[in-house]
Formats: C-alpha cells, structure tokens, sequence
C-alpha cells in the first residue's frame, strides 16, 4: 500500500520520465529537406511501375502475353509494395532511417539489375502457360526490388514527422507525390520508353538511377550529419560489386529475341530443310511460315485450309478485294497476290515493329496490292467502307490467343458490314481441349453470319488435342464441297469440315460473347 501510494503521488512529469527511459536511446533523426523527400518518395513510387510494366515484357516470351500474365504481374507488384511498406514501417520505428534509405535504394538497383538474368534462365525452365509457373516466374522478375522500393516511403515519413499535429499533411502530401509518380512512370513507360527502348535498356537504365542516386544520397547524409552516419562498409562494397557481376550474366543469359517491337519478342528463323523457308517466331512462339522463293507454299495448315476457300470462292486467278486482321508474316496477302494477280490486300498489324521486319526478312512488298496499315485491327475495320471487302481473313493473335474485342458478336458484325454479298469471313482460332472458346467463337461468329461452317483436324474437333481451327461465314451458302474435295487432295494431314446439324451439335449450348462479356482467356483455360 505505501508504494502505491507512493507511485500515485508522484507527479505526472515523473511518470512520463519513467515511460521515455524505457525506449531506445539517441538521438531523434533529422527530417530531410522536403524537396528532397519528395524527390526520393516520387522516383521509389515511379521505379516500381517501370519494372512492373517492363516485366510484362521479360516475361511474355516465356509464359505468354495474356490475362493471366498480366493480372500476376499486377498482383505480384501490389504483394510486394504491401509488404515492402509494412517491413520499411517496422524499420522506421527500430532503427535511424537516415541509416536504411541509401542501401534500400543500392539493393533496389542490384535486384532489379539481377531481374534480367534471373528471367532469362528461370524462363527457360518454367516456359508454358502453367499457372505456378507465370506466378513463380514473374515474383523472381519483381517482388524483391519492388519491396525494396516500396519501403521507401515509410522511411521518408518517418523523418518527415517532426511535429505530430501535421501528421496528416505530411502522409497525405507524400502519398500523393508517390502517386503522381507512378501515374508519370506508367505512362512514360507505356508511351514512350517501351517505344524508344527495348527492355533490358530500360531495366539496366532503371537499376543504374536506382544505384547512383542511393550512392549520392549516401554521401550528402553523411555530410550532413557531420560524420556521424558509418561509411559504406566493405560489405556494402562487395554487395554492389557482386550484383554487377550478376547483372552481366544477362549479356550471356539466353535471349529469346532478334528484335523487340513494341508488342513482341521476335525473331526470324531459317528453315534447315529449305533455304527460302522462313519461321516467324513471336513470344517463342511459332506464327508465320515464308518461303521466299515460292509465295504460294502455304507450310502451316490453317494457312493450306484458308488457301482452299480462296481458291474456290471466285474464278481462278481473278482479282479480290481482301483485308487481313493481323498481318504476321503476311504469308496470306503473298499467297493471294501470287494466285489472283491484281488483289488488292489490306492488312491491318497494330505492331509496325512486324511490318518492318517483314520488310527487312521476310519479301514483304508494300505497294497498289499491299496495303499495311498500323492499329487496332477493331477500330481500322471500323473505317472502312461497308461492302467493300471479298475476303476478310481474321488471324490477329496476343501470343495464342485471339484479343478479346476481335473475337465478340460486335466485331462480327463489323466484318458482316464489310463484307461483299457472297464474301467471306476465314477466322483462324487456335484451342485445346474442353475447347470451351471454339464452341463459343463459332456461336458468336454464327449469331451474324447465316452461314457457317469449321475447318479442323478431326482429333482436335473430338477433343482429343490442341490445333487451329478456321471458322467459315458469310451472308451466302459456301462452297463447301469444293473446298473439301481441294483439301483432300491438297492438305498435309486429315480434315474435317463441319456444317449444318454437326456443327450445331458441336457448338451444342456455348455462350455467345459479345463487347459486354467476353470471357475469351477464361474460356482457353485447361483446368
């Protein structure tokens, strides 16, 4: 009782004495200039949206360019700035910031260094479309230096408050500068650096700011402090020398690409068993077979099916009107121009990188009867004239998988209103078993065109394996016979062509996609 009454006696200022004695001691840490606060918060916040938007790129030749990808790289990035922010909080109340800022920066430069050959070698082994892979695969591309990053800004409001009744001014001011910097990262990046640059100039360009800044800063704290901040340690050192060491594997890591457009990891690849023969290969993947010597050599089936129906829609050798959704290799608009003399092909490639390339390697020969226009294939068509087009090939891919708004109710339309009476739409798709996305594309292609029909080898149609598929429509009856009776005698392998009650059996109840709900990348999952 009498130390009771003793410790209520006691005055409040003592017992508030007793509460600070039991915290760390030294020195409260000096709040930074608020330029330079800003400075740090807007770079950290921006850096971590140029590596997010970067990795899309580093990691598309390995696992795609689709939904899924995209929605792991955001996820990933939004993990690692969580938990980024929640480590870099408990820091700040634990040690000096002062202390953290600079080497959270010089690792945030040495990760994101590293990024480049740890994707291209992890890449090689974790390459396909497998759902832990692509999450595997993009955290080695982002999480640690985006953590690094994100722990930043906790540090710098940390220092920055000084006085508790401008909590909220300074948190709120801080945290609308590190927005403003992701907004001018996300479109710089989107814009202009992916345009100008390809990946690994941005990366490396990334880490070395990220770098030097952390050093620069490093040396005007010290200054400021009067010495009383340690010097770079030789751990520090090796540290940095270490991961430039590590970053130089990216200069012998394997690269899947000659050239990097805008949308796509490319390359031209010679056929070893034909000399003329060339591979077009986009995101690892193969898209377009030329052979220089002979246009009219169709090497990929769905090429050889699409062949049959122009050669038998109209007269041989007379003169179409044609438009390509995606241009590729412009294996089609060579067939046609070899074949029908005087065809007219317009091709509409959203990637000029592709249409340059096929300038350089590939015999593309724009002119009167190629006509390759850059941009959205969705919104090109919607320039052109209505009735305007015989043939309206559909063959426009985001790696494997045909962009969503190409393959809706409302595009089909557009192509109906394009297309001649009597023309016809040959839509490549590509699907594997439960072939939920055929089913549907047929249904959707079928809802505005009263004549269709599907071209397919008969395992892929009996759900037996993955292939291509052309979907045949138009406003008149086809020349089905013709086309089967020409593929029989001029396709590679075996061929079915469905129509009428087989087809609507096939299709059986699929869903019709339209602008409003098109679930294309969930409809092409395996599982």
């Amino acid at each position: 009782m009498r130390t009771i009454a003793a410790m209520d006696s006691s005055p409040p200022e003592a017992a508030d004495t007793a509460t600070v004695a039991d915290e760390p001691a030294g020195p409260p840490a000096r709040a930074l200039p608020t330029g330079l606060a800003a400075t740090l918060v807007f770079v950290a916040s921006g850096a971590v949206l140029v590596l997010e938007t970067a990795s899309l790129r580093l990691v598309g030749p390995y696992v795609g360019v689709t939904l899924q990808v995209t929605s792991s790289v955001i996820g990933v990035a939004l993990a690692a700035i969580a938990y980024g922010a929640w480590i870099g909080g408990w820091l700040a109340d634990r040690r000096d910031p002062r202390r953290l800022l600079a080497p959270a920066l010089v690792l945030a430069g040495i990760c994101t260094a590293l990024t480049l050959p740890i994707v291209r070698y992890a890449g090689e082994v974790l390459r396909g479309g497998a759902a832990v892979g692509i999450l595997l695969l993009t955290a080695l591309a982002i999480f640690l230096p985006a953590a690094l990053l994100a722990s930043i800004t906790p540090l710098v409001v940390k220092l920055q408050l000084a006085d508790l009744r401008q909590t909220g001014q300074v948190v709120g001011r801080l945290s609308s500068i590190g927005t403003l910097g992701a907004i001018t990262a996300t479109l710089g990046t989107g814009f202009v650096l992916v345009a100008a640059l390809p990946s690994t100039a941005i990366i490396i360009s990334l880490a070395v700011l990220l770098g030097a800044t952390g050093l620069v800063l490093a040396v005007y704290l010290r200054r400021q402090s009067r010495d009383t901040l340690p010097k770079p340690s030789r751990v520090t050192a090796a540290a940095a020398v270490l991961g430039l060491a590590g970053a130089s594997l990216s200069a012998v890591a394997p690269t899947p690409c000659d050239v990097e457009t805008a949308y796509h990891c490319a390359s031209v690849e010679a056929d070893p068993d034909n000399s003329t023969g060339r591979l077009l290969v986009l995101n690892s993947a193969w898209h377009s077979y030329v052979d220089l010597a002979d246009p009219q050599h169709l090497e990929f089936e769905y090429t050889q099916w699409i062949g049959a129906v122009a050669d038998m829609m109209a007269p041989p050798r007379a003169p179409l009107q044609a438009v390509h959704l995606g241009g590729g290799g412009f294996t089609m608009p060579r067939y046609l121009t070899a074949t029908r003399p005087g065809t007219r092909n317009e091709v509409y490639e959203i990637d000029g990188g592709l249409v340059e390339l096929g300038r350089r390697e590939l015999d593309v020969q724009t002119g009167p009867e190629l006509r390759a226009r850059v941009g959205d294939a969705r919104m090109l068509i919607g320039e052109r004239p209505a009735q305007s087009a015989d043939l309206v090939v559909g063959d426009a891919f985001g790696h494997l998988v045909v962009p969503w708004h190409l393959a809706t109710r409302e595009m089909a339309a557009e192509v109906r209103r394009v297309i001649r009476p009597g023309g016809i739409y040959a839509q490549n798709v590509i699907d594997h078993p439960p072939l939920r996305f055929i089913r549907s594309e047929v249904a959707t292609v079928a809802a505005e065109f009263p004549h269709v029909a599907l071209i397919a080898p008969p395992a892929a149609l009996a759900g037996s394996q993955g292939a291509n598929f052309v979907i045949l429509a138009s406003d008149r009856p086809l020349p089905l016979e013709p086309v089967r009776e020409r593929l029989i005698t001029s396709a590679d392998g075996p061929v079915t062509v469905l129509s009428g009650t087989a087809l609507d059996e096939f299709v059986d109840d699929a869903i019709v996609l339209t602008d409003e709900y098109a679930p294309v990348d969930q409809l092409l999952a395996t599982a």
